[in-house]
């Protein structure tokens, strides 16, 4: 059986370096008389202090009950495609309200030409693709389906998150219907490359504001919910880092999961409902892979600081374009990034001190057709530029 899932592969090597710090204290002899030795009871030396594990009941009964409130709305999707002959993969997903509508990942069902989908009481029926979206890899799927088999989970919010949270998986990795795994959030406003190829063909525009998890996931987690303790949907799993593979060719956990944030889904997918698509907001400029400079690329650029998006190059006919914004046009020491380009350092008022903070701000908060204000970097100089948005072609 094939299982669907995006995996990403990276190399992480991490050295931890401990230092025991001994320190000894040395009395100088004194020229007095030695004193009278006194006969003094010797104190038996304390037993060591051995750790004991103990369980916090309060949070196992927490998780318990999550899982039996939760669990009820998610469901497996099995999808049949053409490539497929006769064989189906398999995902996840959850229902969000009382008119069967089911949220998963747009990988997953991305070549379907059946869905499937099956309950976590046995009751299974087919699905029907009502809208998908290739830059935050979200679709819906509507079913048919008796009142009693749906069972909505309660969306939370997804901008109130801190590293370090307590989060639940819930999905069918490898087919194993109705796994919960538990972690926390490793890290906040991460990217990845979207499912949308961007114009010429040799490059994919980005998703921001990804949550990084240690939570369990493997494939068939995808299109699964991570909750918070208050069982609210806080993100919909999507993919994995992994350089590790087991004996079918399936990528193992590695402790590194990326999941959208719920805002983001719960601003997309009534545009999914209603007109089965949803438009992005478009700028058109190119910054460098990652978008990040490290100091030495600052440096090398003639910037006075690192943070900030710096700006490559400039889409002809965009919103950029017509705006005045300047990409790089001067040699440099950096293969393919020219220096002189302009940096931006806030949008309407608020910091951007990386790619992220720009693209999760457009996400969030705007729409085609709505003007920004750009506060940007030329040289040694602070400028602001009104920039009107359009839709990402």
């Amino acid at each position: 059986m094939k299982r669907t899932a995006r995996i990403l592969v990276f190399i992480f090597i991490i050295l931890s370096l401990v230092t025991i710090a001994c320190v000894v204290s040395v009395s100088t002899p004194s020229s007095s008389p030695t004193p009278e030795v006194q006969a003094t009871e010797i104190q038996p030396t304390p037993e060591p202090t051995v750790a004991v594990l103990t369980i916090d009941f309060t949070q196992e009964q927490l998780l318990t009950s999550l899982y039996q409130r939760a669990n009820p709305g998610v469901v497996a999707i099995r999808v049949l495609s053409e490539e497929s002959s006769g064989s189906s993969s398999l995902g996840s997903g959850f229902v969000i309200d009382s008119e069967g509508h089911i949220i998963t990942n747009f990988h997953v069902v991305r070549s379907a030409t059946e869905l499937e989908i099956d309950f976590p009481s046995g009751y299974k029926t087919r699905g029907e693709i009502v809208g998908t979206d290739a830059d935050s890899d979200i679709a819906v799927i509507k079913v048919d389906a008796p009142p009693e088999e749906l069972f909505p989970i309660p969306l939370g919010d997804s901008d109130s998150l801190l590293v370090g949270q307590i989060v639940v998986a819930i999905g069918n990795p490898h087919g194993l219907y109705g796994t919960m795994t538990s972690g926390i959030i490793s890290s906040l406003g991460r990217t990845l490359p979207s499912l949308h190829e961007a114009p010429g063909g040799n490059s994919y525009y980005t998703a921001g504001g990804i949550i990084q998890t240690d939570a369990a996931i493997n494939p068939g987690n995808s299109g699964g919910p991570l909750l918070n303790l208050d069982g609210e949907i806080i993100g919909v799993n999507v993919a994995i880092s992994s350089t590790n593979f087991d004996t079918s060719g399936q990528p193992v956990n590695s402790g590194i999961g990326f999941t959208i944030p719920i805002n983001i889904v719960k601003r997309v997918v009534p545009h999914l409902i209603a007109d089965g698509y949803y438009n992005y907001p478009f700028i058109g400029i190119g910054s460098p892979p990652g978008g990040d400079l490290s100091l030495f690329q600052q440096e090398a650029l003639g910037l006075p600081q690192s943070t900030g998006v710096y700006i490559i190059d400039v889409s002809p006919d965009s919103p950029a374009s017509r705006a005045g914004l300047r990409g790089g046009s001067e040699s440099s020491p950096i293969p393919f990034i020219s220096a002189g380009g302009d940096l931006i350092i806030g949008i309407d008022g608020n910091e951007v001190r990386n790619f992220n903070d720009l693209i999760s701000y457009l996400i969030l908060h705007t729409s085609p057709g709505d003007t920004v204000v750009l506060t940007i970097l030329r040289g040694d100089e602070q400028i602001e530029v009104d920039l009107t948005l359009a839709e990402r072609p």
